[in-house]
């Protein structure tokens, strides 16, 4: 049997290109595979070929874990009783057991040769995607060989490819023997080997489209700097030139509208608003909602937003059949857009002023006129307020010196207790976390700023989520789980 699995393993090698390393792990898989089933229990099982021999040896293996994941005895040991054994013991690590005596039968072999034949499948897939990858493409080209639960096989050469329903544009009728054309979307390295995922919805798609219809773009004359889809229905690319000579929106429109038309017909008759990229956000949305005309634009920095004012008679065009064209818009430029009519841009800009006017009043102990002529300069928080340059606040012909004086001081002041009142509500907070075993102030606080703030709320947690929200190291989190719910496990042993 020995001699005939080395004979196996040269042949496939041979035969396939392949390393031999990778048959041999094969075969230790399906061999590990094949002793599994003479138990009755769940057990894992680890199988040894030498590499020189082709003699073969066994191991039950049990993986250390902590008590927060043991729930297979048959494969799982604690790790306080595997350093009972050995002092080094570590998560993660492994005891084994060795396995005399066994053989592998005819069943076993032929499961052997099985599984060694998927994965040297596998590792061809691997270096026929890897060679494709080297070149760089972007885009597939290929026939529709079978549709599988709704997504489309596609053969492009000796290079197998999936496009997901999800993927394909919608109302689009793909059937086997059509040939299509898709972006590289993912790869996705699953079991049965690496796949090649395709898009037909990706804005990318677009963008390589394009690519191929304007050679102003492979040559760097031109350039698509965003591109935005409601996939079958409308699309948006914002362009911009690297030649003052050259008019982008037209070039890539293309003599009687040959180029875009091209794209079009690949988008199953998708339309595409093609605009010009502009380095100034506002102008950018201007430009991304055309043919609307705006009438003002109020950008807000810190949210990362902008009002949109447009008439009355200009509303529903700059908002689009059930939203698109806002929409649309907001996902090329990258700004939450709201579009509202001046009544409803006056309403709202009176609502601020009120709320800003009366902050000034409540934490500045000021008067209604003096809040007023504030929020008329401009100002809008008390940070402003307290360190706007002093030079600026005096150019306020409504106040003098000693009134910007007592104004900043009064703003630094308000902003001092709003900060002594947060600090007392996270030592408020963090009072309860402090009382994890190894919990630190500084992760407390951590903690505390992301919403939570008991022992209880972090014993509630799974480690993979806290790692998430807090940005914790995986062992440090679970670690403090651990300790948290000491208090589950006391009150069981009670």
């Amino acid at each position: 049997m020995s001699r005939e699995i080395l004979l196996l393993v040269d042949a496939l090698a041979r035969e396939k290109n392949v390393d031999k390393n990778i048959v041999f792990g094969a075969l230790e898989l399906a061999l590990a595979s094949a002793t599994k089933k003479r138990f009755n229990e769940d057990v894992d099982v680890r199988a040894a070929v030498d590499r020189a021999t082709g003699d073969f040896s066994f191991f039950r293996r049990w993986q250390v874990v902590d008590e927060a994941e043991f729930e297979a005895p048959s494969r799982q040991y604690l790790l306080r009783e595997a350093r009972e054994q050995n002092l080094d013991s570590q998560i993660g690590d492994y005891i084994e057991e060795p396995l005399g005596g066994l053989e592998v039968g005819r069943i076993g072999a032929q499961t052997a040769k099985q599984v060694i034949l998927q994965k040297i499948r596998d590792a061809e897939r691997e270096q026929i995607l890897n060679d494709f990858l080297t070149r760089k493409e972007h885009l597939v080209t290929g026939m529709i060989k079978r549709m599988e639960r709704g997504s489309a096989i596609i053969e492009s050469g000796r290079l197998e490819a999936v496009l997901p329903r999800e993927q394909m544009i919608p109302k689009e009728n793909l059937r086997v023997g059509d040939r299509v054309r898709a972006y590289i979307w993912k790869i996705d390295r699953v079991s049965r080997g690496p796949q090649l995922i395709l898009s037909r919805t990706a804005p990318e798609f677009l963008v390589k489209l394009f690519e191929l219809e304007v050679p102003e773009l492979e040559d760097g004359l031109l350039e698509i700097k965003a591109a935005a889809r409601d996939p079958g229905s409308r699309a948006k690319i914002a362009v911009k030139s690297n030649d003052p000579r050259i008019d982008p929106i037209g070039t890539c429109v293309g003599m009687r509208g040959s180029r875009v038309q091209a794209v079009t017909s690949e988008l199953a008759g998708e339309r595409v608003d093609i605009v010009l990229w502009n380095p100034d956000p506002a102008q950018f949305v201007i430009n991304a909602l055309a043919p609307a005309e705006v009438s003002s634009i109020v950008v807000d920095e810190e949210k990362h937003s902008m009002d949109i004012v447009v008439e009355e008679e200009n509303l529903a065009q700059a908002i689009g059949r059930t939203g698109q064209n806002v929409r649309l818009a907001g996902d090329l430029t990258e700004w939450e857009l709201n579009i509202m009519t001046p009544d409803e841009s006056r309403k709202k800009t009176e609502e601020e002023t009120t709320r800003v006017r009366s902050l000034f009043v409540d934490a500045l102990d000021v008067d209604e006129e003096v809040a007023g002529i504030l929020v008329q300069e401009g100002f809008a928080t008390l940070e402003e307020v307290a360190y706007v340059p002093l030079n600026e606040m005096l150019e306020i012909e409504a106040f003098d010196e000693a009134t910007v004086n007592e104004l900043r001081s009064r703003a630094r002041n308000a902003l001092l207790t709003q900060a002594i009142a947060g600090e007392e509500k996270v030592e408020h907070d963090i009072e309860d976390l402090l009382k994890v075993e190894g919990m630190d102030n500084d992760t407390a606080r951590l903690l505390a700023s992301k919403g939570v703030s008991t022992q209880e709320e972090l014993a509630d947690y799974a480690s993979d989520d806290l790692v998430e929200l807090a940005g914790l190291d995986a062992e440090r989190a679970k670690e403090l789980i651990m300790a948290a719910r000491a208090p589950w496990f006391a009150a069981t042993n009670a």
